[in-house]
């Protein structure tokens, strides 16, 4: 009884110390969804500082997703070269000077530039660590506590929005000056500076992944992590988990993008539905309602602090879906949930466009009248639900399982890039579209949303219950 007893006090031991790496490691994700939605509630008033047209603040936006691109595309080779943890303090190092830089702009360019370095940052981060929570978790955990990275996004875009709230609050507007005479847009930027020093503070102290340690021949260095990591005292137990590292190791292959080549179009049928995935998740435009939404609701006639809670509102209501996905995902399956999220995203965005046809005026003039508005906003809500529960967590988690063995982190890298790129093209055209009309933006985006209901139906497999090694090519 005793040594059962000590056996699972030794078990909550060991899950606690798991879960506390895990979780400073997700702060990778928490600074991914900050840096990217921070800007949300300081579009309008860096719009009016420089003067710029609806292309250039587009472009002021989106640029940080191409950084994110380069970014993710490239961690992987930095993380086998250099370690996942130093590669997590390069992530943290790029943000912090990021914000910095982004703080103190005197226009349009360096702006870009530094919105640039941030995203290679988040991209770096986005990639590193998931891959290293897989690394250091064991087995029977690692689908909770990978689940962590999405919980960390959605928690880093509502703080962002939160503190861009407080601080236009603070000020009397998001223009106005603050602290040190500096307008509160300007510390909206600089205040991201402190999450990415906690960040590169933490990972200091986090072991390395003993996978990355071993594949440097530090097979000592290994042992101690999986020592204090996973409480493997028991030489044959040690032994028997560097022996299992060092095999995968020897007989993992190394794909190319050559690998990727199949009879459809250039690709394998299963790479094209990972792109896909990837680009109708952006094309449904979610990152619009989290970018410019604050401009959005001020646009039409709500005031600037109202705009702003509306926002933070929206971002809470996106962090607690998240959390049901999370509960749902393994019970009801991944195809199913997309589905749902597709035809709800659909009609609630058609709704969305179907009230901006009623509004009157256009670009700062422009309002909404009454029920509109407010109908509006219940539809824009409903969107985030649907995202939230289905297509935010699920393609992540699709993108994980559906390759096969042989291709997975090669097709994935290439998935990921998509998406980014999709992000860009949306996030950068939203204000042109705009200007053109809200109503087609959003029946463009309602669109898309239709026609990735059919794509689910088609093409995507469920991959609940199914092994890793067992996914078709």
């Amino acid at each position: 009884m005793a040594q059962a007893r000590g056996q699972d006090g030794a078990q909550q031991r060991t899950t606690a110390r798991v879960v506390g790496i895990a979780a400073a490691a997700a702060l990778g994700g928490f600074l991914f969804g900050f840096d990217t939605a921070v800007i949300n509630g300081a579009v309008d008033a860096v719009r009016g500082a420089f003067g710029l047209d609806a292309g250039r603040i587009g472009l002021a936006v989106s640029c940080a997703l191409l950084g994110s691109a380069a970014g993710a595309w490239y961690a992987g080779p930095l993380a086998d070269r250099h370690g996942r943890v130093r590669t997590m303090q390069v992530a943290a190092a790029l943000l912090i000077v990021s914000a910095l830089g982004a703080g103190f702009v005197v226009g349009l360019w360096d702006l870009v530039l530094w919105r640039l370095v941030g995203g290679i940052g988040v991209g770096v981060a986005s990639v590193i660590a998931p891959a290293y929570i897989a690394e250091v978790s064991p087995a029977e955990a690692r689908g909770r506590l990978g689940s962590l990275q999405q919980l960390a996004i959605v928690l880093g875009i509502f703080a962002a929005l939160l503190c861009d709230a407080w601080l236009a609050g603070a000020a009397g507007g998001a223009a106005q000056p603050l602290w040190l005479g500096l307008a509160a847009w300007r510390w909206m930027f600089l205040i991201a500076a402190v999450p990415a020093a906690v960040y590169y503070g933490i990972v200091i102290g986090l072991p390395e992944s003993p996978r990355h340690l071993v594949a440097q021949g530090r097979r000592e260095a290994a042992r101690e992590v999986l020592q204090h990591v996973l409480d493997l005292r028991e030489p044959t137990a040690l032994d028997a988990k560097l022996g299992e590292i060092e095999a995968s190791l020897r007989s993992e292959y190394r794909p190319t993008l050559r690998d990727l080549r199949g009879p459809r179009a250039g690709l394998l049928p299963v790479v094209w539905s990972g792109i896909l995935l990837s680009v109708f998740q952006q094309f449904v435009g979610i990152n619009v309602i989290f970018y410019y939404s604050s401009t959005l609701w001020h646009s039409v006639g709500f005031s600037e602090a109202d705009a702003f809670s509306i926002t933070v509102v929206t971002s809470i209501v996106n962090v607690l879906v998240t959390l049901v996905a999370i509960a749902l995902v393994d019970k009801v399956g991944r195809k199913p949930l997309l589905v749902v999220g597709s035809a709800g995203m659909a009609l609630t965005l058609a709704l969305m466009a179907l009230c901006f046809a009623h509004a009157s005026g256009s670009g700062a003039a422009l309002s909404l009248p009454a029920p509109w508005g407010m109908v509006a906003l219940v539809a824009a809500n409903l969107y985030v639900v649907f995202f939230g529960v289905s297509w935010g967590p699920m393609v992540w988690v699709l993108l994980g399982e559906m390759f096969p063995n042989r291709i997975r982190a090669i097709a994935l890298a290439v998935a990921a890039a998509a998406q980014w790129l999709a992000n860009f093209a949306i996030t950068a055209s939203f204000p042109a579209l705009a200007e053109l009309g809200l109503s087609f933006a959003y029946g463009l985006y309602a669109t898309f949303a239709l026609v990735s209901l059919f794509f689910v139906l088609g093409a995507v497999r469920e991959t609940r219950g199914v092994e890793l090694e067992a996914m078709p090519g």
